[in-house]
């Protein structure tokens, strides 16, 4: 089964301000700054409105929306009362979001019923818990799951059995399929594909030779159905990430620098938080225009210090050639897990090493206690 929470942070605001009820709220940016939608009410998906859109373009489509910041403190409390719930209908709960999640529910037919009755029985448990309501999708394997769980929001709850996934698939169209966004979407349209049924028609080779061999694959699998059955907890996060988007462009190198301090300050406390150290550092920028650009660097030694990081993703950005061009967004973030050996790029004194483990540990107390930005590290530049 997956659950999915019905436009889960507009829906919380829905809950907690009676007053927001049955009205447009969209949560995300504010009008009039910088940002993006981050999800809205289904009120507000009747003008168009839906997640990652601009939130000037959501303001042009309805200004009479009620627009507000993410209050992420309340979402994740929420999340962790649904999971709680989710534990209490199967022992095997794999998250995947703060509010979507699988759940293993083979096996359970003699404890509580058809599927169809542990879908209702679990979309009850969270109105009671929460009071929200959600959807669920109950399948052969994950796949089908999330397709159903998608089919019949808000409020839905679709079952379908092995014998039922062929004409449950074949006349959605393609961009419902997992990976398929606008580019794939387009080419696939341009071979004459528009539904899952399309798809079918084309062969394993011939998807190959237009998407190469792992795309290729990916659509041929999803179009029959194929997909992995196991649910289990979810092996970690593979990246820590960090970003922020400017109110005005920003061209100023010396503001630029130092939004980048901060962002590796939160990727590194992060970071050590988790005992993770990364091999890989990206730099992330968006200039007018939206055009988006990213730069990677890979390290000898994981790292998961802040003036590693910073130096890092700003030599990158130095090099990338778009100095002096406007800044709308600027990122960054660490990847490709290490072990814990010393910064040989950095310190080839191990004492050395072992002083600066002990003042991050030190700096990430005061923040702990004190908040962010009570206390930066004094960065000297590094040849």
């Amino acid at each position: 089964m997956h659950l999915d929470m019905d436009a889960f942070f507009a829906s919380v605001e829905q809950r907690d301000n009676p007053e927001y009820r049955g009205k447009p709220v969209v949560v995300g940016a504010m009008p009039g700054r910088r940002g993006v939608v981050s999800t809205c009410s289904y009120e507000a998906r009747k003008y168009g409105i839906c997640s990652a859109m601009p939130i000037s373009e959501a303001h042009r489509r309805c200004p009479d929306a009620i627009y507000l910041r993410p209050d992420m403190a309340r979402y994740v409390a929420v999340s962790k009362k649904v999971m709680l719930a989710l534990g209490e209908i199967s022992p095997v709960v794999e998250p995947v979001s703060i509010d979507e999640a699988y759940i293993d529910i083979s096996g359970m037919e003699r404890l509580i019923g058809e599927p169809v009755e542990i879908g209702r029985l679990t979309k009850l448990k969270i109105r009671e818990v929460v009071g929200l309501d959600c959807s669920a999708g109950i399948g052969p394997n994950r796949l089908i799951a999330k397709l159903a769980s998608e089919y019949q929001k808000p409020d839905g709850l679709v079952v379908i059995r092995p014998e039922q996934i062929q004409a449950f698939l074949d006349p959605m169209p393609v961009s419902n399929l997992r990976g398929v966004g606008p580019k794939a979407r387009q080419e696939l349209e341009q071979l004459g594909v528009y539904t899952v049924k399309h798809l079918k028609t084309y062969s394993l080779d011939v998807l190959r030779g237009y998407f190469g061999d792992n795309g290729g694959q990916h659509l041929y699998n999803q179009a029959r159905g194929i997909a992995l059955d196991q649910v289990g907890t979810k092996g970690g996060r593979k990246s820590i990430s960090k970003e922020s988007t400017f109110n005005e462009d920003v061209i100023d190198q010396r503001q630029l620098r130092e939004c980048l301090r901060g962002l590796a300050a939160e990727v590194g406390r992060t970071a050590r938080s988790k005992c993770l150290k990364g091999r890989v550092v990206t730099m992330k920028i968006r200039l007018d225009g939206f055009e988006t650009h990213t730069r990677q660097k890979k390290l000898r030694n994981a790292t998961s210090a802040d003036g590693v990081v910073l130096n890092i993703a700003w030599n990158l950005y130095q090099e990338s050639g778009f100095a002096g061009r406007p800044v709308r967004l600027i990122g960054l973030g660490i990847s490709e897990w290490g072990g814990s050996e010393p910064m040989g790029d950095l310190f080839d004194d191990p004492e050395e090493c072992k002083r600066e483990e002990h003042l991050y540990a030190a700096m990430d107390e005061v923040t702990k206690k004190f908040g962010r930005g009570k206390l930066s590290l004094g960065l000297k530049k590094r040849d």
